[in-house]
Formats: C-alpha cells, sequence, structure tokens
C-alpha cells in the first residue's frame, strides 16, 4: 500500500495561517470536536467529554489523541458510537484490554480503547475508522471540588503542555506514537508527548464547554471564569465558539460551604469540616524555597513566579530559617544553607530572584535532594518546602521514588504557575507532604493566590487529626492531613456502619473535636471519588517503591469501575467493517499552550518535511530527536518529524520541553526550546557518535517501509540534512541528503533511493542495531 500526497488544487495553503497549514476538502486532522458537559453539585462535578472523529482519508484510519483530564476526576464510564451503533466500554485490567483491542483491528472491527498514563494525561485510540466515517467516544467522570475562602473551583484543563524529559534514550520500539524519546528516567515518554501545532494552525478542533451550577441548596453569589470569556443564563456558563484548546477553564463558584458528613448507604462517605474560629501559633520555621527557572517558564510565567517567591520570603519572621534555590539544569543558591530570616537577609534573596530569568532544563530531582538536605531534622522547628514551577516533567515517577519519603515528613507546598499546569504531578507532591498546592494561571489571580498561600505557609488550626465514630474500613481513608484557615477538610473513605461521627486533633490552646451527623443520599460520584483517591494514594505508594501493591492497585480498580494506571476501557464493535488491521495511523497534534512563546523554525527544514500530507504509515521505531545548531543550554525542545505517528503536513511545530540528541554519549539532554536567544554562537563540530540514536531509529524506520516511497524519502533527506549541519558538516550524511532531495525530482528511482539509503546508514551505525530491554510500557524500567 502507498498513500501518495494529495493533488496540489486539493491543498492549498492557508494564508497567515501558520507554515505548513493546510486546506482541503475534508481536513487533515482526525479529531473534528471536543464536547464538554458539567454538572456541579455543591463540592462535586459530574462531566462527560464527548471526542468526535472523523477520517479524512481514502483508507481505514488509527486516530490517537493524548489529552488530559483533572488529576481528581474519577472515570467511570466510556462508549464508542458510530455509524448508528453504540458500543459500551469495558473495564479491564491494562494488558488484557490492550490485547483485546489489538485483535479486534486485526479481525477489521472497529474499537476504540482508552488509558491513563499520568493522573491528569489520558490517551485514546480508535481504530478502523471507515473513509469519511465519523466516530465518538464518551468520557463519564465524576470531579471533586477544591473550596477556600468562600469559593469552589472548577477547572477543566484542555491540553497537554510539552514536559520535560530528562534522562538518555534507551534502546527498543517506543512505548507510544509521541514526538520525544523514551528515556531510562521517563520510559513511558513518547506516550505523553503529542506533537504541538505551529503557532496560528487555523482553529483544527471544534470545542464547546457547558457548565451548569448548582450549590446544593445554598446562596451563589458569583460565577466567574479566569481565562475564558463565557456567556451566562441563569445558573449555566458556556464558552463563546471559536476557542482554542490551548489553556485550563476554569470557573469559580462563590457561595459558603458547611459542615457536612454524606453516606451513600454502599458504605462510602464524605466528610467536609469548616475551619473552627480558633487562633493558630507560629512555630520557628525552616523554609526551603524552591524557583523553577526552567526555558518553558519564560515571559509572564516567569514574572510571576519571581513576584510569588519575594512575596513568600516576605511572609518569614525573625525567628525563622531559609534558603533560596533557583534551577533549570543547574542548581544556585541565594546563598550557603540556611540563614536567619533577618530584613538584610531577605533583602539579598528578594535582590537574587530579581536577578533570575528563564534558561535551561527542568531537572527537578537535584534542587528537591538539595532542599532535603538543607532540611534535616533539628530542634522543633516546623520544616518547609515551597516549590514554584509550572510542573512540566516527564519522570514524576522517578522523582517520587527517589524524595517521596523524605518529602513526606516535611510540609510540601507547590505554586503552579501555568495557564496549563501540570496540576496532577504538583497536587501529589503537596499530598506527599501534607501541605496545600495552589494553582495561578494569570498575573491578576497572584494577590488573591498569594493570600492563601501566606496562610498555608503559616500554622495550621488543628493537627494530628483523628476520626472516631465510624467504623471504619482499615487502610480506606484518605490523607487526613490538618485544618488550615480558610481551607475546608474533606476526607473520603468506607465503613462498615455507623451514622455519625467525631473529627478530633489538636489546636493551639489544646484538643479540638467536632461531631457531625451524618446524612445519606443516592450519589454515585461519592463512591468514584473516593475510588479515585484512594486508587491516587495507592499509586504513589507504588510509585515510591512498593511495587508489591499492583494487585491490589487493579482489583481496586475493576471493583469499583474507575479508571487507573494499570486498567484501561475497550469498546470493542462485534461487527467487521474492514479487511484487518488500519492502513493508516495519526497521532492528533496538540495546540501550543497560550501563554508560551513560539518557537523558532529550526533550520535545514525543506518545505516538503513540513507541508506535505503525511505519506507513510507508522512504525514501530523510536521518533528522531532533531538537534537544533547554535543554541545554548535552553530548555529542550523536539521537531515531531517523520512518519512515525505522521504528524506531516499538519503544521506541527518544535516541541518545547522535550530533549534532542545528547551532547555526548550518555550526558545530559540538550537543544532547542520554545524560546530562544537572538544571538547564539555556532556550535562546533560534533561526534557522529552524538547522533548515533537517530541513525538508527531512522534506519529501522527506512526498513519498516512495505515499499520504497518517494515522498518519505524527500522528507528523510531534510533531516538527514539538518543532522549533517549539526554535526559540523559530516560528509557522508550530507551527501546522503543531497542524494535524497533527487526523490522529487521527476524520474526519481524511489527503490534505488531506499536501497542507497540503507547502505549509508548501515555504515554509519556500524552495523544492525541490538535489541534493547523493555519493561510493560506502563510501568518504570
Amino acid at each position: 500500500m502507498n498513500i501518495t500526497s494529495l493533488e496540489p488544487a486539493r491543498c492549498l495553503p492557508v494564508p497567515d495561517a501558520g507554515f505548513g497549514a493546510l486546506r482541503t476538502e475534508r481536513g487533515n486532522l482526525p479529531l473534528e470536536s471536543v464536547d464538554v458537559a458539567a454538572d456541579i453539585a455543591g463540592l462535586i462535578a459530574g462531566v462527560e467529554v464527548t471526542q468526535g472523529f472523523r477520517n479524512p482519508f481514502d483508507v481505514t484510519l488509527e486516530a490517537t489523541y493524548v489529552f488530559p483530564l483533572p488529576d481528581r476526576a474519577a472515570v467511570t464510564g466510556f462508549r464508542m458510537e458510530a455509524d448508528d451503533r453504540v458500543v459500551e466500554g469495558v473495564l479491564k485490567e491494562r494488558a488484557q484490554a490492550r490485547a483485546d483491542y489489538d485483535q479486534a483491528l486485526r479481525e477489521g472491527r472497529r474499537a476504540a480503547i482508552a488509558e491513563e498514563d499520568r493522573p491528569d494525561v489520558f490517551t485514546i485510540r480508535v481504530g478502523n475508522i471507515l473513509p469519511g466515517e465519523r466516530v465518538s467516544v464518551r468520557l463519564t467522570m465524576s470531579q471533586p471540588l477544591p473550596y477556600e475562602d468562600g469559593a469552589a473551583t472548577f477547572r477543566f484543563p484542555l491540553v497537554v503542555a510539552p514536559r520535560y524529559i530528562p534522562g538518555s534514550p534507551i534502546d527498543g520500539p517506543p512505548a507510544g506514537d509521541g514526538a520525544a524519546p523514551d528515556t531510562d528516567a521517563v520510559p513511558d515518554a513518547s506516550r505523553i508527548s503529542p506533537p504541538v501545532l505551529l503557532p496560528g494552525f487555523p482553529d483544527p478542533v471544534r470545542l464547546s464547554l457547558r457548565a451548569t451550577v448548582d450549590a446544593a441548596g445554598l446562596e451563589l453569589r458569583e460565577l466567574a471564569s479566569s481565562l475564558h470569556v463565557v456567556e451566562e443564563e441563569g445558573h449555566t456558563v458556556r464558552l463563546r465558539p471559536g476557542e482554542r484548546l490551548d489553556r485550563d477553564f476554569i470557573l469559580r463558584m462563590s457561595f459558603d460551604a458547611s459542615t457536612s458528613l454524606q453516606l451513600d448507604g454502599r458504605g462510602t462517605f464524605a466528610l467536609t469540616v469548616v475551619p473552627p474560629p480558633l487562633q493558630s501559633t507560629r512555630t520557628p520555621r525552616d523554609l526551603v524555597l524552591v524557583l523553577d527557572r526552567s526555558g518553558s517558564m519564560g515571559g509572564w510565567k516567569m514574572v510571576t513566579a519571581r513576584r510569588a517567591a519575594a512575596r513568600i520570603v516576605d511572609t518569614l519572621t525573625e525567628q525563622d530559617r531559609f534558603a533560596v534555590l533557583t534551577f533549570d539544569s543547574v542548581v544556585e543558591e541565594a546563598f550557603e544553607g540556611l540563614v536567619e530570616a533577618s530584613d538584610r537577609n531577605r533583602y539579598r534573596a528578594v535582590e537574587h530572584l530579581a536577578r533570575v530569568d528563564a534558561r535551561g532544563g527542568t531537572e527537578l530531582l537535584e534542587p528537591l535532594r538539595r532542599a532535603i538536605a538543607l532540611l534535616s531534622p533539628r530542634d522543633e522547628r516546623e520544616r518547609v518546602v515551597v516549590l514554584v514551577t509550572d510542573g512540566q516533567v516527564g519522570n514524576e515517577d522517578q522523582i517520587l521514588e527517589q524524595v517521596g519519603g523524605a518529602l513526606s515528613a516535611m510540609r510540601v507546598h507547590t505554586v503552579g504557575i501555568d495557564r496549563a499546569v501540570n496540576a496532577g504531578f504538583l497536587g501529589r507532591l503537596a499530598g506527599i507532604g501534607a501541605g496545600r498546592c495552589e494553582l495561578v494561571e494569570s498575573e491578576d489571580r497572584l494577590d488573591a493566590a498569594m493570600e492563601q498561600i501566606h496562610r498555608r505557609i503559616g500554622a495550621p488550626l488543628v493537627t494530628d487529626l483523628s476520626l472516631k465514630g465510624l467504623d471504619l474500613e482499615p487502610d480506606t481513608v484518605t490523607h487526613l492531613g490538618s485544618i488550615f484557615p480558610g481551607v475546608p477538610l474533606r476526607v473520603y473513605g468506607r465503613c462498615r456502619e455507623g451514622s455519625s461521627l467525631t473529627v478530633r486533633g489538636m489546636a493551639a490552646d489544646g484538643p479540638w473535636e467536632e461531631q457531625v451527623a451524618g446524612v445519606t443520599m443516592d450519589s454515585p460520584a461519592i463512591r468514584a471519588v473516593w475510588a479515585r483517591a484512594h486508587l491516587r494514594e495507592l499509586e504513589d505508594r507504588y510509585a515510591m517503591g512498593e511495587h508489591d501493591l499492583e494487585p491490589r492497585i487493579v482489583r481496586t480498580s475493576l471493583e469499583y469501575g474507575v479508571l487507573c494506571r494499570f486498567t484501561a476501557y475497550v469498546a470493542i464493535d462485534t461487527r467487521q467493517v474492514a479487511e484487518g488491521t488500519p492502513e493508516h495511523r495519526v497521532i492528533q497534534p496538540v495546540e501550543p499552550p497560550s501563554g508560551w512563546e513560539p518557537p523558532q523554525a529550526p533550520p535545514m527544514m525543506g518545505f516538503t518535511a513540513h507541508a506535505a500530507v503525511m505519506a507513510a504509515p507508522r512504525m514501530g521505531a523510536q521518533r528522531m530527536r532533531l538537534p537544533e545548531p547554535g543554541l545554548g543550554d535552553l530548555d529542550q525542545g523536539l521537531l515531531a518529524g517523520g512518519p512515525a505517528g505522521s504528524t506531516e503536513g499538519f503544521g506541527v511545530s518544535p516541541m518545547p520541553g522535550q530533549p534532542p540528541a545528547p551532547s555526548a554519549p550518555g550526558g545530559p539532554v540538550r537543544g532547542p526550546g520554545w524560546s530562544r536567544s537572538p544571538k547564539s554562537a555556532p556550535r562546533p563540530a560534533q561526534p557522529l557518535d552524538v547522533v548515533r540514536p537517530q541513525l538508527v531509529a531512522e534506519l529501522d524506520r527506512l526498513k519498516a517501509l512495505p515499499v520504497a516511497d518517494l515522498l518519505y524519502l524527500a522528507d528523510l533527506g531534510s533531516r538527514l540534512a539538518a543532522l549533517a549541519a549539526y554535526l559540523g558538516g559530516d560528509e557522508q550524511l550530507g551527501a546522503l541528503a543531497r542524494e535524497l532531495e533527487s526523490a522529487e525530482r521527476p524520474g526519481a528511482d524511489a527503490q534505488a533511493l531506499h536501497d542507497r539509503a540503507v547502505e549509508v546508514l548501515t555504515a554509519l551505525v556500524g552495523g544492525e542495531p541490538g535489541p534493547g530491554r523493555r519493561g510493560p510500557f506502563w510501568k518504570r524500567t
């Protein structure tokens, strides 16, 4: 089979729409629409997300879409609809679900699968979509809403922002279809790194979002959306048509919460305790402020982060001690070790923060290790870590495994600054450290957020909490934490019997307790939200080394019908519609996040590599990582090139936050970023070993082609030309690139060029690549 490009008359450039943007009669991206419908009742939201796919090609298609969901949402249902047929999804152990999905495709049946790769990153694949056919998939979920200072917040993410991928590339086929290579630190990086559209690409997806609010009998004083303009009709808000999937949707609802105990009648409870009118006392603190200065923090995010960090320093008193760490690929200290929070030292810290600019990669593990070392137990002082970052890293499990245990003995507060923040990971860090996670989506939001952060860094009202009165099932109650001013305590759990409970703890003036009577209500959402929170705690413990929890996690997920990292929903049609597996595969590119500075186009990239309609089926080989010459120590970047995943021709941009080639074999990854210096020194010549992994991947893909393809060979030539330039002008690689450029000329011999490319690349890489070792794609290696 050979998929050729469209005729020029059917493939016209869209004026002023971004390099590589095309217009065809049927479009060229499989995802047509995303519809979000939320029904909010009190502090829980029920949400349905419907994704509409259409096959714009003349062959059967498998479409892959990597997308975010709220990190605390419990996904409890999955449905596929096509050709007037409705197929309900079944939750299965993940490996079994994948096997069933693959078998269905081989048998020519339609199928869809939904998988969780991070608490807030999911992947849907829909296979055997017929030419011109539309298929929709629907996810059903329940989501708890955070509440503080008289307002609840409904946050719904709409784009997976690029994440920094540390580590060295590993051998073997990639775990997913994304743009970043898998590494020893992030073995599933290719599953969480969808390619990014060029800025200005015409609206590729039709977005609709509706939220209906019921304050559960309380007075709803105000509805406010901070990042979108909405239309209000009573207690329903809607997005205006034409909005893009490039930032979180955030809706704040002002009403008064109350202490309550809700029982679902099936053994699950939800407890809310409003903070009592108590006075707190300040214990002397040792505080380490950790500020992210990596390349992805450029623009308004860096300005806001500096302001937030300075405000945190201002909360300290002379009885406290503190340190300030700023990090990208290296860690810098404002001064050596912990110092007293005197006026002079606080001024020095603010001066240091004022000079911080965005640069480099997000190497988060080392600054957290440094903070832990500074906060070794001493006296009765409270130990506090405050992390200010966008959280855009891919090695979350590695970080939790190596520092999670130590952080659990401290108070950890996280401040997430972004319009598409990695809220799931920052919430996990704060949860481990019994702290709070504050999300700041704009400079306008900073003042209100900092008031809450100040209280969180301050002393809690009640500590050492415990529950009495209900016959609790062991190890089912979510983390109790402490009660802080303005922030109600939220606890979920399972119980055998009982209709009321007593909350006990220690306040500044002695023991404190409050008795709460229960109210039974028919709400499946309570059970789902508890199961999701319980699974999150078990998964975090798994990430920190308790790998024997895997069977328990799977059993809990299947028993309560809530999707998790080790399970997947799969929907399979019983009817055969195709001859076998899909003839073409596409991964949906995503929008560049709003507020991120646009990338610069990489050098040496011919028009074909960006603008040609995709020309080859997906291969199982690793993505090519394209180094860009002339860049310093900026945040990492990646071009989503090559036929694998087939995104060429979709206006795909260099990916921010991802690693191109290592600067030395096995060394740290460096490369182009989302922002760059206008004056970059030329890169010196590099040894061939620097790009050997890329050449191996290209050779594997070339050998996997079913037939020699001129369009693919021309694109390969443009990629090899860029690699040759990066190496300082490698003669063999440059000569091969020039030969392959002839693939676009009339009369080119596809098979001869294919064989020549295999011959030269085989010689350059030194023979056949050896097999790599890889564990299950959703687990650590």
